[in-house]
């Protein structure tokens, strides 16, 4: 039998330290890896404490109070209350209730003072309704009526309007010595003499009652110093046609 010579493998110590170094160059690696992850979150840390925006997924539902608008004034609850006072007020006034409608727009301004940006308003429809709501006088159609109606017009210096009161009886009346004596002093205090003397001696000659009181009658005091006035309230002719006149007397002026 023939012997063959057995060989003892013998590891090469320079292999076992390369190994071991390998070995540990990855333990190493292994080892620094979280701390290279730390680092890269150091910049997210600090870019968030910066107060930065991060970005956010697609359906993220932004908070109410991140985006919150301006908030309206809030009303009182009297404003309201005022409104719907003053609307009625309104609907008063499309229905020709100038009265009611009167009534309701003052109750604005007086239960709600504190309502001052509907006051303006308020008081510009309240001006028209009251306006309608004044009781407007009927214009004087009968003779007397217009007779009144000079006399009030003289006593408030309105001769103008006294004119054209008298000017209508005369049209209708043309014998009416009423409306003749205060046609002549209405155009005396308007400082026409002529016409206020013409008027005169007509109304004297139609009624010789208005001579007397011509003499004593302060409306008639601008026409003291004309001669003609003195002539007329002298005469005593009466015109053709006049005869048989039933007196009239003149309402005091009250001046």
């Amino acid at each position: 039998m023939t012997l063959r010579p057995t060989f003892c493998y013998r590891p090469d110590p320079g292999a076992n330290n390369t190994l071991n170094q390998v070995g540990a160059r990855q333990r190493f690696m292994a080892k620094q890896r979280p701390n290279s992850k730390s680092k890269a979150e150091v910049p997210q840390a600090s870019h968030r404490a910066r107060g930065a925006t991060p970005s956010r997924a697609p359906g993220h539902i932004i908070p109410a109070s991140s985006s919150r608008a301006p908030s309206a004034p809030v009303r009182r609850s009297t404003y309201f209350e005022a409104v719907a006072l003053y609307e009625r007020g309104l609907e008063a006034l499309q229905r020709h209730e100038y009265q009611s409608a009167v009534d309701q727009l003052s109750s604005v301004l007086r239960l709600y003072p504190e309502e001052k940006e509907l006051h303006e308003r308020v008081r510009l429809y309240l001006n028209i309704c009251r306006r309608h709501a004044e009781p407007q006088e009927a214009a004087p159609v009968t003779v007397q009526e217009r007779l009144y109606a000079a006399t009030l017009a003289i006593n408030g210096a309105r001769y103008d309007e006294a004119l054209m009161h008298l000017r209508l009886v005369r049209d209708e009346d043309p014998d009416n010595d009423h409306a003749l004596y205060m046609l002549a002093v209405a155009h005396a205090q308007r400082r026409e003499p002529a016409e206020a003397i013409a008027h005169l001696e007509r109304a004297v000659a139609l009624n010789p009652e208005n001579r007397a009181i011509a003499r004593s009658d302060p409306d008639l005091d601008p026409l003291r110093q004309n001669d003609a006035f003195r002539t007329a309230l002298d005469a005593t002719a009466t015109p053709r046609g006049v005869e048989g006149r039933r007196p009239t007397s003149r309402p005091k002026s009250g001046r």
